[in-house]
């Protein structure tokens, strides 16, 4: 079935044209329906299909959300929330047009409390301006999906990203939630402590539901201290079983890496070329230590040795702040980095996620099918957690190389699903991922549909997301 097929929700008009109405009164210049504006705020980047809400609203409060969303279910209107529009899987679109809700407004952090290590912030805050807030508490906020997107966005998609392997990922790091539901109630789904076995947990059903389960507007994170000392460098391999190996035994050694992130011969070559970065054109993996001086040094060393053992180095690392960050800068532009190969192209970034045990195979056999395809798609993996991304550079005009990059993503995702992994790690389902969520997860889709039945009835939150249409 094609993508296009899956995407399309059925629109009420006369409901969008009374709420369109009745927003412009009840917000003013809080509320577009300006052609750009309402571009802007659907998916933007990939080649899925630009499709546009009707209206934008910018609520300032978790109350406004509810005038919103009681306006819309009263008129059987979609609602999609909206962050900082960094999510890759078409999951701000607008399916059957209606209002999409811009959280940029909520941006406030409420409450640090320090002394428990947790915050509570509003969704539209995002992960650097908290990082900046709280740089003179000694805390910060670690998860780190590259993209400076906002916090409401990353629980919203189950977001993760370079320190997952130490840190973990966003369904860990949020304690608790307020959210809109489709009655247009608020709920909290937990108090502030560590742990609970106080009913069903909501908060990590409302983590990855990619907006269709409720508007989250209040999130409470756990926070962290900030590492006494940071080490850090990049390790060149012979190959990317080569890396993979190093890090299952650096894993089973229990040397705790804070990060561990592969990058193959093809995405070096970009990174060299738009990062000038002094590294051979080989597999390579960028690490971080986390902890005291003397730890940080010792852990280096250690990795260092396996790494070694496998083939790899010499690995160079270091201390200096200003060098680390210019590593990580130069891993974070990897989205640029790879355009550099094909100038002009667009791109669509997807990705996988297997048992670290698998990791080498699964890397392989997509290195093989991309030449075997004749695609350039460089490769980057969070792998001490198994997940890795292809960006598949491509015209995306040419409606025969976009089937030719679907067939490739398709072949991938299944061989992640053959090695008892998932289609997505970080990503979400949203649009692109929906034909793959039955083939992976099998009855378990039903139990899914019956829950967003339950709590949307009228599906108004986020239709035509996560969930294909059954058949």
């Amino acid at each position: 079935m094609a993508l296009s097929d899956l995407i399309r929700v059925e629109r009420n008009e006369a409901g969008i044209q009374s709420v369109l109405g009745i927003l412009k009164q009840r917000f003013g210049e809080r509320f577009q329906t300006g052609h750009d504006v309402r571009v802007q705020h659907a998916h933007t980047t990939s080649y899925i299909p630009n499709q546009p809400p009707d209206g934008v609203a910018f609520p300032d409060s978790t109350e406004e959300v509810q005038e919103i969303v009681r306006v819309c279910a009263e008129h059987r209107v979609p609602i999609v929330p909206f962050g900082t529009g960094t999510s890759l899987e078409g999951q701000t679109n607008a399916a059957g047009g209606g209002i999409s809700i811009d959280m940029m407004r909520m941006d406030r952090v409420l409450e640090v409390n320090a002394a428990d290590l947790d915050c509570t912030v509003q969704p539209g805050v995002t992960r650097e301006a908290l990082n900046t807030y709280l740089r003179d508490t000694g805390l910060f906020f670690p998860i780190d999906p590259g993209a400076n997107a906002s916090l409401g966005g990353m629980a919203a998609t189950r977001a993760s990203g370079t320190n997952a392997v130490r840190y973990g990922t966003m369904k860990d790091n949020v304690l608790s939630l307020t959210a809109v539901m489709a009655d247009g109630r608020a709920i909290t789904t937990a108090q502030r402590a560590r742990k609970t076995s106080a009913g069903y947990d909501l908060t990590r059903l409302l983590v990855g539901s990619e907006g269709t389960l409720g508007v989250i507007t209040a999130l409470t994170l756990k926070l962290y201290g900030i590492p006494q000392a940071i080490s850090g460098g990049v390790c060149p391999f012979p190959s990317v079983e080569a890396a993979c190996n190093a890090v299952i035994m650096t894993i089973q050694m229990g040397i705790p890496m804070a990060r561990i992130e592969l990058v193959n011969a093809l995405q070096m070559r970009a990174l060299k070329n738009h990062s000038q970065l002094d590294y051979p054109e080989s597999p390579c993996l960028f690490v971080e230590f986390h902890g005291s001086e003397a730890g940080v040094a010792e852990q280096a060393e250690s990795f260092g040795e396996i790494a070694a053992e496998f083939g790899g180095g010499p690995f160079l690392w270091t201390k200096v702040a200003e060098e680390r960050a210019k590593l990580w800068k130069a891993r974070h532009n990897a989205y640029w980095a790879s355009l550099t190969l094909r100038p002009g192209a667009g791109s669509l970034s997807t990705d996988v996620c297997v048992p670290i045990s698998r990791l080498a195979e699964c890397i392989t056999e997509t290195e093989a099918d991309i030449e075997r395809m004749g695609l350039i798609a460089p490769i980057v993996g969070h792998v001490g957690d198994g997940n890795f991304h292809t960006m598949v550079l491509m015209d995306q005009k040419d409606p025969r190389e976009i089937e030719k990059v679907e067939e490739f993503v398709s072949r991938l995702n299944l061989r992640a699903i053959s090695m008892d992994g998932t289609c997505t790690g970080e990503h979400g389902i949203g649009q692109g991922k929906m034909t793959f969520l039955e083939r992976e997860l099998g009855d378990s889709v039903d139990f899914m549909r019956m829950i967003k039945a339950t709590l949307d009835p009228q599906n108004i939150l986020n239709p035509g997301k996560i969930l294909p249409a059954k058949h």
